[in-house]
């Protein structure tokens, strides 16, 4: 599946089940290793089988345990570059500390810039993401980076359930570029929330609707979800405004059993996300519907080593490539 290179696929503790799709998509096994949490929070890592001449690929997301994954991520860096790889690339389908992408208060780390120096420190070639909080941070990298996009599923799925009379929103004019590629993607119109965030609480307040919603159905789209609070407060500020069915797309699901809960109180018909992170707190829930997109990782992986272009990948995807990303899922 890989052409003739000698590839080697590993899982960090936070990305094992991702890891395993992609293996799946590619007829590969999943690299032997190990991790163990001492009782004073020390964290060990082990390859236990050689990796010497190999393209190796961590598949390790900065997810809902972002310290000790990050940490995690540059121990496993390491432990492949000393056991002589040919190659270590970083699959990290969620960076977490993306959110840290400036100094915008007085006496704040750009927490971004260090996670990324320090990955590259550690001994990563090269490294896989999706769907970054800012897309400027990949120059926060100097190493080649594999910018992949959630829009490509998710856009296929929601032309899946044949919505009429559609319109996309943006819950702030910040992610309202992404928006209108969603809206140009599915042909519909696009509408802006106005809220602001007085502080690190997670709650954003919405103060108005930038668009005619009445009588439609909304698609909000965003980057990823902690609380719930944006979403939620958007969709009963679009229901007032006479919208009909309301749906969310977020190109990653890391929200709190809280959130879960606020979703489920709220007009929200359905939250689709990705597999970027594999959260528990949704997992079963009818309420969310998880797309993986490992199968996208895998396929840009093979391209990669078969010398193919990806770039298409992050326009949309082969039949038989979105087929995978729907069924590849035992959850959600």
């Amino acid at each position: 599946m890989v052409g003739n290179a000698n590839v080697s696929i590993f899982a960090g503790s936070g990305g094992r089940a991702f890891a395993e799709r992609m293996c799946r998509y590619l007829g590969c096994p999943l690299g032997d290793s190990s991790v163990i949490r001492f009782s004073d929070g020390n964290t060990f890592v082990r390859v236990n089988e050689s990796v010497r001449d190999r393209a190796v690929y961590l598949v390790q997301p900065i997810g809902l345990s972002p310290n000790d994954e990050f940490v995690e991520i540059l121990f496993w860096l390491d432990a492949f570059k000393r056991a002589s790889c040919l190659s270590a690339t970083l699959v990290m389908p969620y960076f977490g500390y993306a959110k840290g992408d400036k100094k915008d208060e007085p006496r704040v780390s750009i927490r971004a810039r260090v996670c990324a120096e320090s990955i590259e420190l550690a001994g990563a070639d090269r490294i896989m993401v999706q769907d970054l909080h800012c897309g400027q941070i990949q120059g926060f990298f100097k190493k080649p980076l594999d910018h992949l996009y959630a829009l490509p599923v998710l856009v296929q799925y929601v032309r899946s359930l044949h919505l009429e009379n559609l319109i996309v929103v943006s819950p702030d004019a910040g992610y309202a570029k992404q928006a209108r590629r969603f809206a140009n993607a599915l042909g519909t119109p696009v509408a802006i929330g106005d809220k602001q965030r007085t502080d690190h609480s997670e709650n954003a307040e919405v103060l108005e609707i930038l668009g005619d919603v009445k009588g439609k159905n909304c698609l909000i789209v965003d980057d990823f979800t902690i609380s719930g609070g944006t979403l939620v407060n958007l969709s009963y500020a679009l229901e007032q405004r006479g919208a009909k069915k309301i749906y969310a797309a977020l190109s990653h699901n890391i929200i709190t059993p809280d959130g879960v809960k606020k979703i489920e109180a709220s007009p929200i018909e359905r939250l689709i996300s990705t597999d970027t992170v594999d959260n528990p707190n949704s997992a079963h829930n009818k309420r969310f519907k998880t797309l993986s997109v490992a199968p996208v990782f895998a396929e840009t992986l093979r391209r990669y080593h078969n010398y193919q272009s990806i770039n298409e990948l992050t326009n949309a995807l082969p039949e038989d490539l979105f087929k995978a990303c729907v069924q590849d899922m035992d959850i959600g």
